[in-house]
Formats: C-alpha cells, structure tokens, sequence
C-alpha cells in the first residue's frame, strides 16, 4: 500500500512539492530507496481556488449591500408568497392563464417593465385586483389588506427579476 506524504520543498521553484512515498510491500525497507515524485501545480488552479476561497470566505460574503440584498429578497418572496402566490404559483396564473408573469407574456401584454408591474399591482386590471392603499374604482381593488408603496416596488422588482430568470425554484421562507 503506498501511503503520500507531502512536504514543502522549493527545488524547482515556489509552485513545486515534494511527495515522498511509503515503501510497497515486498520492497526494500531501505529508507535511501524510498520513491519521490514531483508534483507541480499549475498556474491554472491558483485563480479558482483563489475564487473558492474567496467566494467561501465569511468576510466575502458579510458586505453590508449583499447581507441587504438578501434581506430585501427573502422580504419580497415572503411578500410574494403572502399576496400574489395564491393566483401567481410560480409565475403562472390559474386564474387568466394568457396572464402569466413569465417574459413572454408579460412583453405580450406590455407589462414587461417594472413600472408597468407596479401600477397594475396597485391598481388592478382586468380580472387583476388592486392591492395599492389609495387603489380606485373601488371594485377593482382588493377587498384584503392593502400594500404600502414600497412593498409595491418590492414585489414589482421581484416579479421582473423572477421573470427574468424564467421563475427558478425559491425557498420562500416566512417572515
């Protein structure tokens, strides 16, 4: 059985290492007859496992921006999930199926901006009640609660988003 043990060594260069290795059974247990082998690294594997690293790293991952990315999107599907998923289930609609929330039918339907998202989500259209607090004719609007402006937004800036991304799978955790 050949069992490897590494140590650093700088023979050719910083990117080398020396492997030393067990003796095989039936071999000589002369330790001058052990077997070396060099192995280099390539220069091709210092940027990804940088990256890795990198990507990996708590400090990476803990910038005020991403942590409140994250908040604001776990906030926007919880949103989502509480409003809209009742007729919207990932992105589709039970409802008016010609009015999903998926690329091609929200450009068909000229709603494929997030500001087209917003004011039909306030106000309402067609089958589509309004959630917005100063929504009117009033039987377009929801008979439920009502949404503040900036959930709103949220909610339009998830939409397109998911849209954009063809509507993957999400967690949608409760708030």
């Amino acid at each position: 059985m050949w069992i490897p043990s590494v140590m650093s060594c700088c023979s050719d260069g910083p990117n080398s290492l020396l492997i030393k290795g067990n003796e095989r059974r039936g071999e000589s247990q002369n330790p001058v007859a052990l077997k070396q082998k060099e192995v280099k690294f390539g220069k091709s594997l210092a940027l990804p496992l940088m990256a890795a690293i990198v990507a990996l790293s708590p400090i990476g991952n803990s910038t005020p921006g991403l942590q409140l990315a994250r908040k604001s999107s776990a906030r926007s599907a919880s949103l989502f999930s509480r409003t809209c998923i009742g007729c919207h289930d990932a992105g589709g609609n039970i409802i008016q199926p010609g009015a999903t929330l998926f690329t091609k039918d929200l450009q068909r339907n000229g709603v494929d901006t997030e500001e087209e998202i917003y004011r039909i989500t306030y106000f309402g259209k067609g089958r589509m009640p309004g959630f917005g607090e100063n929504c009117t004719p009033r039987g377009q609007c929801t008979f439920g609660a009502r949404l503040q402006d900036e959930e709103i937004k949220l909610l339009a800036q998830f939409v397109k988003s998911q849209a954009d991304q063809g509507w993957p799978n999400i967690e949608i955790s409760q708030e």
